[in-house]
């Protein structure tokens, strides 16, 4: 592999450097040639009287006033501007400035940064055309195009260490899939699929040019490569001197509004291919074949993706499509214990108890609240327990441990689908050591020492702290963090108070309201309660996110990471505890708090002394965390679908208004994507949170709701399109990124994996009745022909309403009730030890905790032997990988030794080449050999 060029050789260090920075790469402005001439000198600043041009205290440098002149012989009101090409129509628009004219303190300010800042571009070897703001829709804004020649492109291909094509891929493909021919409707065609021949690929080197398969300079380096180059350096430009610091990077630029925005140009519109055949319309073939939610039982065309947005986005999409497909067996299988919850529904015994006359209808329960509420029967619930044995059965139980395999199976194939797509996607040699070369301007702009790299013994720019100020921003920062996060609490303790406050509302209403009397078996207190509990936690939620996501931000840039990889770490990290706690929190309460800690009639617990603990329902407390889950997921997707959908699309139509009555040759290219939305350094961040929550709500309550890998299945069916749908249309182009895996997100999810067992586990001991269940019919049954006869009156306990405490007892009895029966198992209150809990209550903890102990061991066990099983790189593809590596070299070899060859006629030390030969050709055996 060829080395880097060193660091003086581009703009990495421009701001280290002294007077002569700009110096640098002052030979990429190369002379032209005879054809570009004919449209006159590149920089010259001729004069017309005919055009109407702002003068400097406009806003406009020497530079900017140069291409607002008509000086290409070219009428471009006669010329389509809905190009991507310069005005000559030969050099490609590789990306976009706009920025507008600022009347106010900071325009001379800001004017001087721009002329700074486009000198060295220029100097820097890019091409400059700039557009009057007379040209412009809305008559205000000015846009500079940015042309990358070759000599840019290739000097920073090797900067970055970019692999270009040597030689065509002459390996047999992989055998097929002997299914191709059942899932043929679910293909694309062909060239949508694979766009490109696949190459062997070398790190790029200009002093090896003739290696490469360059059939024609233009289209040597794909559109994405060439806008990934030109940001490299925009965001390490130099611009001038402001308070004795040396600033630079276009990120500052657009910080401080002296530009507007900066984005690489679409190649078409969306809806109808270019007319100009030297542009691919590759925007076009993925909004037809991708995009369009038509096509939502199609494959993605993976390779198209990556060609056009980067790796990075490729790398989204097709986690995202695995994941859905993974999805699918985990719904089915949900879906088949749903339908067994329903099958087997009018076969519960207890639900049978419950809505039975002469048996819920004669148990008197206490009242669920002090003073308001009053006594009630127990077949008042009997459709909320009918409902709750959809959710609670065997089948749960089944599926629990069923998705902690499943979880394991998704995250080892994963792996393996990542290792495939690293090698078709040239990734195999990317590391993060890589993206560590690449430092974030910000940081670079902050640097104010030199230091030598142990490794590389190479002097790098750092940023000299000192040992209170790094203690004094890491205090801060996990402060900031712990108060979100105990604000959080917060909420969901005034969520809970509410709960325990409204409660007898409700109960009062409803007890005495006729026109709720058909409603009566659905609309409980209880279910009253819950429901609106749990929209108000959703809306809690949605405020707190909208919040704390501009805080994690402001504390991820003050802590100055180095790298756009520990950036994007560090956010991830705290966004993701953050969400964690504010989306769960309350599913956590529900499944393992509430009526745990009620107490009993005589001793009830009371929170803050004022309110007392909610008490489950008699069927359990599942039926109420399935209600949870269902709203907060539900409610989540659908306002994220309008988030990422429909406001973009109102905020473009609502930008694009004006434009509507213009001819579309008049409407250019580079205002259409001005007008559209900006993706923005964290879209991508955006979305991999949005499914890694969701991943946690059918992971880790799965047991609660065997229905929510069915509604998540769904959603992602819709949010692959609605995703493709907004990135092609409603989103400008992002700048390509590369990325070899899915990052942090990889130990997130393994993370959650491994938790989703043991809250499963618990969810099936504490929050279901199973295991209550299981203990009566093998140890307390009464019936041997119906074992679990007798289970509700077993599982209820009796308490003499005369031991109430004072101000406890509820208002009115108008029957006279003497006793009551309440959800635990306690002595009754004539029994030596009366209220306290009988030796049923212990051999239930005691089945429930053996029960957690042996399913998380057995399930852990499956998962690590699973894990084990199965690689992580599949056989093939390694070989594969050692087969190229050994071609490319021997390809590498075969050149170096034609070039000392060719140096053999013209040197007269032959001994010298014979060595070079021997060392050569040694080097290429022992690669053989290996």
């Amino acid at each position: 592999m060829h080395s880097r060029r060193k660091a003086s050789d581009t703009l990495i260090e421009m701001t280290a450097a002294g007077e002569d920075d700009i110096a640098i790469l002052t030979g990429f402005t190369h002379s032209r040639s005879a054809g570009e001439d004919s449209n006159g000198p590149l920089f010259e600043n001729n004069s017309n009287p005919d055009s109407e041009l702002p003068g400097n205290s406009e806003g406009l440098s020497s530079t900017e006033s140069t291409f607002l002149i008509s000086n290409h012989g070219i009428d471009k009101h006669h010329q389509s501007k809905d190009s991507i090409f310069f005005r000559d129509g030969v050099r490609r628009i590789d990306f976009v400035l706009s920025y507008v004219d600022d009347p106010g303190k900071e325009m001379d300010r800001k004017m001087e940064r721009r002329k700074d800042f486009e000198k060295n571009l220029e100097l820097s070897g890019l091409e400059l055309e700039t557009e009057d703001k007379k040209e412009s829709e809305d008559g205000k804004t000015y846009f500079v195009k940015i042309h990358a020649p070759w000599q840019v492109l290739s000097t920073y291909a090797e900067v970055l260490n970019i692999k270009m094509p040597i030689k065509e891929n002459d390996i047999p493909p992989a055998i097929g899939n002997p299914f191709n021919c059942m899932l043929g409707v679910f293909r694309l065609p062909e060239k949508v699929m694979n766009p490109e021949p696949d190459y062997f690929t070398a790190p790029f080197s200009k002093q090896r040019q003739e290696l490469y398969l360059i059939h024609d300079e233009n289209s040597f380096f794909t559109p994405s490569t060439r806008n990934r180059i030109v940001y490299y350096i925009l965001s390490r430009c130099p611009y001038g001197t402001e308070e004795g610091k040396k600033k630079f990077g276009v990120k500052r630029l657009l910080s401080n509004g002296t530009y507007t925005s900066a984005f690489p140009l679409h190649d078409c519109q969306y809806w109808k291919k270019a007319k100009d055949s030297n542009c691919d319309s590759e925007r076009y073939t993925l909004y037809m074949e991708w995009a369009r939610f038509a096509r939502f039982y199609k494959e993605q065309p993976l390779d198209l993706i990556r060609k056009y947005y980067g790796e990075k986005i490729g790398i989204y999409f097709a986690w995202l499509g695995f994941y859905t497909e993974m999805l699918f067996f985990a719904a089915l299988v949900g879906l088949i214990c749903f339908l067994y919850g329903v099958i087997t529904m009018d076969e519960n015994m207890s639900s049978k108890e419950i809505c039975d006359p002469a048996i819920g209808g004669q148990i008197i329960m206490c009242p669920l609240c002090d003073r308001n509420c009053e006594y009630w029967k127990l077949n008042t619930t009997c459709e909320n327990s009918e409902y709750s044995h959809l959710f609670d059965n065997v089948a749960t139980l089944f599926f629990a441990i069923f998705m902690g395999i499943w979880v394991t199976l998704f995250l080892e194939f994963w792996k393996r689908r990542q290792a495939r797509l690293e090698y078709e996607w040239d990734l195999v040699d990317f590391e993060e050591e890589q993206q560590q070369l690449q430092l974030r301007p910000e940081y670079e702009a902050k640097c104010t020492s030199k230091k030598k790299n142990p490794v590389t013994q190479e002097i790098e720019l750092v940023i000299e702290r000192r040992t209170f100020q790094v203690f004094g921003k890491l205090f801060l920062c996990w402060m900031s963090i712990m108060f979100w996060i105990l604000l959080i609490i917060a909420s969901m303790v005034a969520v809970i108070v509410y709960r325990l406050s409204v409660y007898a509302a409700f109960a009062s209403i409803m007890e005495n309201n006729q026109s709720l009397e058909p409603i009566s078996g659905l609309l409980t207190p209880q279910t009253a309660t819950s429901v609106t509990a749990s929209f108000l936690n959703f809306i809690l939620i949605m405020i707190l996110n909208f919040l704390y996501e501009r805080v994690a931000i402001w504390i991820t840039d003050m802590e100055v990471p180095r790298t756009h990889l520990e950036y994007e770490n560090r956010l991830t990290m705290k966004m993701f505890l953050f969400q964690f706690v504010n989306y769960y929190s309350s599913c956590f309460y529900v499944a393992f708090f509430k009526g745990k800690f009620v107490g009993y009639p005589a001793e009830y617990t009371y929170m803050f002394g004022n309110w007392r603990n909610e008490e489950c329902d008699p069927a359990g407390c599942l039926i109420e965390l399935t209600t949870q889950l269902t709203i907060i997921m539900a409610g989540k997707q659908i306002w994220g679908n309008i988030q990422e959908a429909i406001l973009p699309w109102v905020q473009n139509w609502w930008r694009r208004r004006k434009a509507r009555g213009h001819p579309e040759n008049l409407y250019s290219r580079w205002e259409q994507d001005h007008d559209l939305q900006s993706f923005g350094n964290l879209g991508l961040f955006y979305e991999y949170l949005e499914m890694v929550i969701q991943f946690g709500f059918i992971t880790l309550f799965v047991a609660s709701f065997p229905l929510a890998p069915l509604l998540a299945l769904m959603n992602n069916i819709l949010e692959i399109r609605v995703d493709s749908w907004k990135l092609t249309t409603q989103h400008r182009r992002p700048v390509a990124a590369k990325a070899h895996s899915i990052g942090v997100w990889q130990e997130i999810l393994n993370g959650m994996a491994i938790l989703s067992v043991v809250t499963n586990a618990f969810i099936v001991a504490f929050t279901s009745d199973m295991i209550p269940r299981l203990v009566f019919y093998y140890a307390y049954f009464t019936n041997e022909e119906s074992p679990m006869a007798g289970y509700i009156n077993s599982s209820l306990s009796v308490f003499d309403t005369r031991e109430f405490k004072n101000g406890t007892e509820p208002l009115e009895n108008p029957m006279g009730y003497t006793n009551c029966r309440y959800r635990d198992y306690r002595y009754p209150p004539d029994h030596e030890k009366r209220y306290s809990h009988t030796m049923q209550f212990w051999h239930i903890l005691a089945a429930k905790m053996a029960f957690i102990i042996i399913m998380e061991h057995v399930v852990f066990l499956v998962k690590f032997f699973v894990a084990w099983l199965i690689p992580d790189v599949p056989s093939e593809v390694k070989a594969r990988i050692k087969r190229e590596k050994y071609l490319t070299q021997r390809i590498l070899h075969e050149y170096e030794l034609n070039k000392l060859k060719e140096k053999l006629g013209g040197k007269t030390d032959y001994v010298d080449v014979e060595n070079e030969v021997k060392a050569t050709t040694g080097k290429m055996q022992l690669s053989e050999a290996i």
